[in-house]
């Protein structure tokens, strides 16, 4: 037998009158005589013709919808429409038997909610599919794009004694028995004998430890999981997600602005090239789920046209404080129409503020930079006005902030300072202060939440369906 053949290879082939071998799960089978077989190398299917005249019956019997295939065959021109080629079957096997009665993804429409209940077997689907395979292709572009520009790509701890944020929602961990947990003399945890001796967590955020590989190699990225222990059901939210977070030394707020515009507009053009047919797929997708929304909640623009809406902008740059005045003398602020209304300077933005800026005053991406400093990070520089830090998010169409980063204060004087003010203990992080002791320079970085860039290239409402297996309050399945 030959080797096999990958679906999107055969379709987009230009021999025919050749001998193939292709193998995948049966999507549809209909009139005992053409199967339609997929592989996941795209949404498309390849047709199968079967003799089923000379074909045994309970061979018949057993191709299902999800049953996985061995076809032998010849690739010819397509006699019927829908396709250009198909394979004349001549020698069929089945590989893995599914029972029709109990295999939950039948060739009909599924609720998004059902299939996050059956996320073992969602990527079966074509939307799924098209989803994961546009992720994958977004992180590829990720590596790439730094990769290209001499990036050392750097691994830091999954296992850390540190809350970058100082927000404390954190998942512990440790090997002690929860049934008898060692105490001290005082009463409280003994952590000394714990398995690192001392209470840890899972990170946050790669940004710390980042900045040390920065602070020799010069131009670093992180790209790993993270999480976050907060108690939130929303479409925004997952308690494990990607982060992808360079850290440039002698770097400024501008030089980051560029680079994360820059690489913004890199992985959509990349995708948008490699991924024609996932993004064609979804638009459509979107397009029907947007005629079930009022009139007033439809987007103006298509998936692929929000898509191609931020490759040909250069992206709006603004200060927090010009934008609190457009926002404050903005309609939906007049008329009461913000859930969250503008009351002033050092009000910290919602989404539908960053919203507002994006799709109805700007009508493209938007920068926003120099945030007071009260609603910011410990390290980001403090600018010489004394209220506001080095800080700037992107905003996007549909999803608000995409992005957020900052210069970071590389004054050892002004960091522990502000790390006083902010109650963030100086001697648990004395290796990060040992950066701005020993060859200080300025540097800056963001960080880039994966699962929100897939969400708005995708088009997709909730973010627990673009990450393969989500994880969020009283939810840890498969």
């Amino acid at each position: 037998m030959s080797q096999r053949v990958k679906i999107k290879a055969l379709l987009q082939s230009q021999q025919t009158d050749i001998d193939v071998t292709v193998k995948g799960w049966v999507r549809a089978f209909r009139s005992n005589r053409f199967i339609a077989l997929n592989d996941g190398s795209t949404n498309n299917n390849i047709q199968i013709v079967v003799d089923f005249e000379n074909t045994d019956p309970a061979l018949l019997k057993r191709i299902t919808v999800g049953a996985a295939l061995s076809v032998g065959g010849k690739l010819v021109a397509s006699q019927g429409k829908g396709q250009t080629v198909e394979v004349i079957a001549t020698d069929i096997e089945i590989l893995g038997d599914s029972d029709p009665e109990k295999y939950p993804i039948q060739p009909k429409k599924h609720s998004l909610e059902f299939l996050r209940e059956n996320a073992h077997l969602r990527f079966r689907t074509s939307t799924f599919g098209a989803i994961f395979r546009v992720r994958n292709s977004l992180a590829f572009a990720v590596h790439q794009f730094f990769q290209e520009r001499g990036f050392v790509y750097l691994h830091t701890p999954v296992i850390t004694a540190s809350d970058a944020e100082g927000a404390g929602e954190t998942f512990h961990v440790t090997n002690f028995d929860l049934d008898n947990i060692p105490k001290t003399d005082t009463g409280e945890i003994d952590f000394k004998q714990d398995f690192f001796g001392r209470p840890t967590n899972l990170t946050v955020s790669g940004q710390l430890e980042g900045e040390l590989g920065a602070m020799a190699l010069s131009d670093i990225y992180t790209f790993g999981p993270t999480f976050r222990a907060e108690n939130s059901n929303t479409t925004r939210h997952l308690a494990e997600f990607w982060m992808i977070e360079p850290e440039v030394a002698f770097s400024d707020l501008n030089d980051n602005m560029d680079l994360a515009e820059d690489m913004l507009k890199y992985v959509i053009r990349y995708t948008l090239d490699k991924n024609a047919d996932d993004i064609e797929f979804l638009t459509q997708r979107l397009a029907e789920e947007e005629k079930q929304k009022p009139q007033n909640e439809r987007s103006e623009m298509t998936l692929l046209k929000k898509l191609q809406f931020c490759l040909t902008h250069d992206f709006e740059r603004l200060t927090y404080t010009e934008a609190i005045e457009i926002l404050k003398e903005s309609t939906p602020n007049k008329k009461k129409k913000f859930q969250y209304p503008i009351e002033g300077w050092g009000t910290d933005l919602q989404s539908e503020h960053e919203r507002y800026l994006v799709e109805k005053h700007f009508k493209k991406p938007v920068i926003l930079t120099d945030y007071p400093k009260e609603i910011k990070a410990f390290y980001m520089r403090q600018n010489d006005d004394g209220k506001t830090v080095a800080a700037m998010d992107i905003l996007f169409p549909g999803i608000g902030e995409i992005v957020g980063g900052s210069q970071r204060e590389e004054r050892l004087s002004n960091l522990e300072q502000r790390m006083d003010e902010m109650g963030i203990p100086k001697d648990e992080l004395w290796w990060y202060l040992d950066t701005r002791r020993f060859g200080a320079c300025p540097h800056a970085g963001f960080g880039l939440g994966f699962e929100r860039l897939v969400l708005f290239v995708t088009g997709m409402g909730n973010i627990r369906d673009v990450i393969p297996f989500p994880r969020f309050p009283k939810n840890a399945e498969f």
